[in-house]
C-alpha cells in the first residue's frame, strides 16, 4: 500500500497516526531521502530502512499520537558501530535525519439543512481540513449543480439525502461530531434536537432560530421528550458570534463558522478520578 493510501485509510478510520519521512541522508544509509513510513496505533505501512532507525521512529511516532496537540519534530541517527541504539546497532557509516509529522483525527461537522444559510456555511467550512456532513430531506438542495461550489473543497464532504428521517444520520456520525441544526421545517428541527440529545458521543449541538422558537422547543423537549434541564442546556441557541446581527445568509454563516472554530479550540475535559485534577485540567490552556 502506498503511503498516500495509508494516510487515507487512517483518516477514514478516524485513527491518529504519524507520517515519517527520511528528510536527509549523509553517507551510506538504508534508504534515500524521501522514503516514507506511516505509523498507526497498531499497524505500519512503508519503510524508512528497518532496524534501529525504524523501530525508534515507530516508538516515538506512537508517543506523539498519544499526546494532545502534537507538533512535527526531527530525529537524527548516526549509523556507526560506536552508537548503540535502543533496538540495536546499524553501522552503514552515514547519518539519517527523519521528520515526524503527526496526522491527527480531524474535526467532524454535520449541517442539517442546506438552504441559503446552510450552503453558505458549507462553503466556508469546506475550506478547512475536516469531515463535513451535509444533510437535507429535500433532494433539490443536494444536487450536483448546487453543490458544485464545493468542488475545490479541502474538507472531505459526505452528502446525506434523508427524505423521511433526517435524524437517522446522527447515529452514523463519527464520535465527537459537531451538529448544526438549521432545516427549513421547525418540526424537523425539533425532531433533530430530540434525537441529538438521545445520541451519545456527539460534540456540540447548535440550533438556528429565535428566542421564541427556542422557548417552544425547550418546553417540548422537557414535556414530550423527557429531557432534564442539564441535557437541554447542551443545545446552544442562538448560534453564531455575539454582536454580529446581520441577517444575510453569508453574514450568518460567517458568524456561525467563527463560533464553531472557537469551539474546536476549547479543551476537552477528560474523565479523571480526582476532582481537583479535573478542575486543573479544565483551567489548563488549550
Amino acid at each position: 500500500m502506498s503511503w498516500v493510501a495509508a494516510v487515507a485509510r487512517l483518516r477514514a478510520r478516524r485513527e491518529p497516526g504519524v507520517l515519517v519521512t527520511v528528510a536527509a541522508v549523509r553517507g551510506h544509509a538504508p534508504r534515500r531521502a524521501g522514503a516514507k513510513l506511516v505509523v498507526g496505533r497498531t499497524e505500519t505501512w512503508g519503510s524508512i530502512g528497518g532496524g534501529n532507525i525504524e523501530a525508534v521512529a515507530i516508538d516515538r511516532a506512537r508517543e506523539l499520537s498519544g499526546t494532545a496537540g502534537p507538533e512535527p519534530e526531527m530525529m537524527e541517527f548516526a549509523l556507526n558501530d560506536k552508537v548503540t541504539g535502543r533496538h540495536g546497532v546499524q553501522c552503514c557509516g552515514g547519518s539519517v535525519t527523519v521528520l515526524l509529522e503527526p496526522l491527527p483525527v480531524v474535526q467532524a461537522v454535520a449541517v442539517f439543512g442546506i438552504g441559503h444559510v446552510g450552503l453558505e456555511l458549507a462553503r466556508i467550512l469546506a475550506r478547512h481540513d475536516l469531515d463535513l456532513h451535509l444533510t437535507d430531506s429535500r433532494p433539490d438542495m443536494l444536487t450536483g449543480e448546487r453543490l458544485g461550489v464545493l468542488a475545490d473543497a479541502v474538507a472531505q464532504i459526505h452528502v446525506h439525502h434523508t427524505p423521511l428521517l433526517p435524524e437517522e444520520v446522527l447515529s452514523e456520525l463519527p464520535p465527537g461530531a459537531h451538529v448544526l441544526i438549521m432545516t427549513h421545517d421547525h418540526a424537523e428541527d425539533a425532531a433533530l434536537c430530540d434525537a441529538a440529545l438521545r445520541t451519545s458521543g456527539l460534540g456540540s449541538i447548535g440550533l438556528i432560530g429565535s428566542s421564541a422558537k427556542w422557548a417552544r422547543f425547550r418546553q417540548r423537549l422537557a414535556a414530550e421528550g423527557g429531557h432534564d434541564a442539564a441535557a437541554i442546556a447542551r443545545i446552544k441557541t442562538p448560534i453564531g458570534t455575539a454582536g454580529i446581527t446581520g441577517k444575510e445568509p453569508a453574514t450568518i454563516a460567517v458568524s456561525v463558522a467563527a463560533d464553531l472554530l472557537r469551539t474546536f479550540e476549547q479543551p476537552v475535559l477528560q474523565e479523571v478520578s480526582d476532582p481537583v485534577d479535573a478542575e486543573l485540567r479544565l483551567r489548563a490552556p488549550a
